[in-house]
Parts: C-alpha cells; sequence; structure tokens
C-alpha cells in the first residue's frame, strides 16, 4: 500500500483533493482533521433515499443539504440531518465527490475500528447506491476498484471496511450482498488489509 504523505493531493488523478473523474458537488458538511493524523483507512457505505428507491438524485441533495424534507414520508424520520460523504456512486457507476480526500467528512458518525476511535478524523468515506441486504451492480464495482485504487495512489491507506465494522451493532451496511473478495482481487491487496469477518 501507499506510503506517501498527504501533501495535498497533487498528481494527474487529483486537484486540490478532488479527484478528476468525480463529478464535483461541494457539500457544506465537512470539517478539518486533527493535525498530523494520516488519512489510513477506507470505509465503504450503502445508501438509498427513500430506502430500496435509487436514482431520484436524494441522496445528492441530502449530502448537500438541499433535500426536500416533505417530498417523501420517509424523509421525515431525517429530518434536519447533517451528514456527507467523500463519494458517492450510483448504481450506473456514476460517480460524485462531496468533500475533498484531506478534508473530514460526515460519514461514519460514532465509530471505532481497530482500537481507534472517531475514524471520520482518519478515512475517506465512500456511499455505494444501494440497501444493506441486497446486490449492487457490476459498475459500481468497477467504479469503486478505481476510485480506490486512485486513494491508494493519495493516501496511506492501511484498512478498507464497511460502516457495518465501523459501527456494529449500530449499522449494518454495506451488508451480506457486497462481495469484498471482489474488490479485494480488484485491488490485489492481502487479506490484512480487510475486515476479518467478511468472507474471502
Amino acid at each position: 500500500m501507499s506510503g506517501k504523505p498527504n501533501t495535498g493531493v497533487q498528481t494527474g488523478l487529483w486537484h486540490e483533493g478532488w479527484y478528476r473523474y468525480a463529478h464535483r458537488l461541494d457539500s457544506p458538511n465537512f470539517g478539518a482533521r486533527p493535525a498530523g493524523l494520516a488519512i489510513d483507512l477506507i470505509v465503504i457505505h450503502a445508501i438509498s433515499l427513500p430506502p430500496g428507491q435509487f436514482g431520484q438524485g436524494h441522496v445528492q441533495e441530502l449530502f448537500t443539504n438541499q433535500l426536500d424534507w416533505q417530498a417523501h414520508p420517509y424523509f421525515e424520520s431525517i429530518r434536519g440531518l447533517q451528514v456527507s460523504a467523500h463519494f458517492f456512486i450510483g448504481r450506473d457507476g456514476a460517480l460524485w465527490q462531496f468533500v475533498a480526500s484531506p478534508d473530514r467528512a460526515w460519514h461514519a458518525g460514532q465509530s471505532h475500528y481497530l482500537g481507534r476511535d472517531n475514524c471520520n478524523d482518519y478515512s475517506i468515506g465512500i456511499e455505494l447506491e444501494g440497501v444493506d441486504d441486497g446486490p449492487f451492480e457490476a459498475a459500481q464495482y468497477e467504479t469503486l476498484s478505481s476510485l480506490c485504487a486512485a486513494i491508494l495512489q493519495a493516501h496511506p491507506i492501511k484498512q478498507l471496511a464497511g460502516h457495518e465494522h465501523v459501527a456494529p451493532g449500530r449499522k449494518r451496511d454495506p451488508g451480506p450482498g457486497f462481495d469484498w473478495p471482489r474488490l479485494q482481487k480488484a485491488l490485489g491487496l492481502p487479506d490484512r488489509c480487510f475486515p476479518k469477518n467478511s468472507p474471502r
């Protein structure tokens, strides 16, 4: 894995932490990371709004504080929520970026992984459009693999995990429908980089 320090992420694929192949959609929901803390974890999530419905643009609206809380009955249950992820991958593989990678997005919430709390402080959050009990699309895996490879070049990533692994008992995504071996094979990374309880 990359051992390069975070120097503002200036490569052919990145400009000031923004990935060149993503649609940029700035979220106001972010902050600074603790000084001197390496970005060494990727957290993979699943999201759909309303749950189980895809392609309506509501996730993008949520992450930019533009969601109409009255547009669907479910939205009342999350009214006022201010969250973000660095990236969102639609069912067709389309990629959006909401927060520059050196900045702290609000995706993991109360979390703990491998002896460390507050995963938002040192992680990149990637949301896949989907549900935690269903499969994901081939186009999503293709985009996810390319994105993760680019993140590995820009940051000293040591681990990849799901939201379910950093917030066990509270979160279940990306869930049993996510193919961890497929991602591992695409990235060519050893077992130690993945959750111990994910399938191989």
